[in-house]
């Protein structure tokens, strides 16, 4: 440790400069407090040990001075017995400790060693917050709603593992985004990542991608044809849709996952491939389990760890980031998107989820004059009843009597309510607000829901 030794009588300096150093510590001196804070101001260190009572500075003066200077480092004070009052009111002014004069030189090296075990466990928790940090740093998955910080969590605890993943979530929800992160995240990442989506590969030729197959196979197969889980070898295979697997397929890849080998189509030759499984589905894989179209041994394997990624309806206050992020990725015309804009596509439920804001962003933005999208450049079935020019553009009717701002949208929310036939989400998007918000402002104004 980098210790700074302050004391004004030659013989103490001295002494503790020699046992310091033969401890193994690096040690400077300073013969009173301001020269103690000149060697603040110039070199950082570890520990300062000082004397009360010294003239020019005392102990006080060079605590304050470390405390602004080098607020990391640990203040013990030296005093005599009579001035321990002083020591105490040092401390509680952010002294680490204080010896009393004379001391054994064991006591000194036993504070000194509970700073460093201090030191190192500081150190060592800063290192874990700063990798678990890193470890949620998933640039290209954005969100903050409860629901998709757990789903991140969880990310983050298996990504650096081997084991297998299943994430489970409806179409457009950004599983395949997970998939790449987990590989990203992984010893694995230097290594392939090979994707196969079960359900966009007839069935015929679906065992030919998973397992390659050998010259003479089948007929077309002109030479030999190495599978994605081959060449996803000391790297990351993703397999989206598996629950599109015919049964057949099913029982290969359980086999697969069991013992580490495969054979290709045609082949006599057992081979062994090293991959981490991610697989993927938005299907109910225990209503198939109950049908027979999905193998519950196969199940547990791929379901060793499973993430649920929430569909964008489940995600508040996820929408405004998703569209920043978006605009800002796809470099289109539009940059921005107005306040009206943003409420009718908060009110919108997003059956297709992220996939179907990417679409209909890229198409406003197509749309828009100008660098902001407007409502008026959004779908129609999205919009709604929207006019072409806002209404909010034109002077609001105010009565000369004035109005009752409270009954005012209570008419409103009401007369939405009855357009919608009492369909709370469609009544939310033609208010151009949140279906909670609605709710919200429902129970806050005393509208009874039935």
């Amino acid at each position: 440790m980098r210790i700074l030794v302050v004391d004004d009588e030659a013989r103490m300096r001295e002494l503790l400069r020699a046992s310091l150093t033969d401890a193994g510590h690096d040690v400077a001196l300073a013969v009173h407090g301001d020269q103690a804070v000149e060697r603040l101001d110039e070199q950082p260190f570890d520990v300062v040990l000082t004397d009360m009572k010294m003239h020019p500075g005392d102990g006080r003066h060079v605590l304050a001075a470390a405390r602004r200077t080098q607020p990391e480092a640990a203040v013990i004070l030296m005093t005599a017995y009579a001035d321990t009052r002083d020591a105490v009111e040092a401390m509680k002014a952010g002294a680490y400790e204080y010896l009393i004069k004379p001391f054994e030189f064991d006591e000194l090296l036993q504070q000194l060693a509970h700073l460093e075990e201090k030191t190192r466990l500081v150190d060592e928790n800063r290192r874990l917050r700063e990798a678990a940090d890193e470890r949620l740093r998933f640039d290209n998955i954005v969100g903050r709603s409860k629901a998709m910080t757990e789903a991140l969590r969880l990310l983050a605890r298996v990504a650096p593992t081997d084991a297998t993943i299943l994430l489970r979530g409806e179409s457009g929800t950004g599983k395949e985004l997970f998939a790449d992160a987990a590989h990203a995240h992984s010893p694995r990442r230097d290594g392939p990542l090979v994707k196969l989506n079960c359900a966009a590969i007839p069935e015929a030729l679906l065992e030919s991608e998973l397992f390659g197959h050998e010259k003479g196979a089948f007929t077309g197969a002109v030479r030999r044809k190495l599978g994605r889980l081959e060449t996803a070898h000391r790297g990351t295979v993703f397999l989206d849709e598996i629950g599109d697997l015919a049964p057949e397929l099913q029982v290969k890849l359980l086999r697969f996952l069991q013992e580490g080998t495969l054979m290709r189509i045609g082949g006599g030759e057992e081979i062994r491939v090293d991959v981490r499984v991610v697989t993927a589905t938005h299907r109910d894989l225990e209503a198939m389990m109950r049908d027979g179209a999905f193998r519950e041994d196969l199940y547990f394997r791929v379901s060793a760890f499973p993430i649920h990624i929430p569909p964008l309806r489940e995600r508040e206050g996820d929408l405004p980031l998703l569209v920043e992020h978006i605009l800002a990725s796809r470099g289109g015309p539009a940059r921005q998107v107005s306040a009206a804009a943003l409420r009718v596509l908060s009110g919108h439920a997003w059956p297709g989820n992220i996939r179907e804001l990417q679409n209909v962003l890229e198409r406003a933005s197509l749309l828009c004059e100008g660098g902001t999208i407007q409502p008026v450049d959004l779908p129609e079935a999205i919009r709604g009843r929207v006019p072409e020019r806002h209404v909010y553009e034109e002077e609001f009717p105010l009565p000369e009597e004035g109005i009752q701002i409270d009954e005012l949208e209570r008419q409103v929310i009401r007369t939405a309510l009855r357009r919608a036939a009492g369909n709370k989400t469609r009544a939310a998007e033609l208010l151009g607000i949140t279906r909670r918000r609605l709710y919200s402002r429902m129970e806050s104004l005393g509208i009874d829901e039935t």
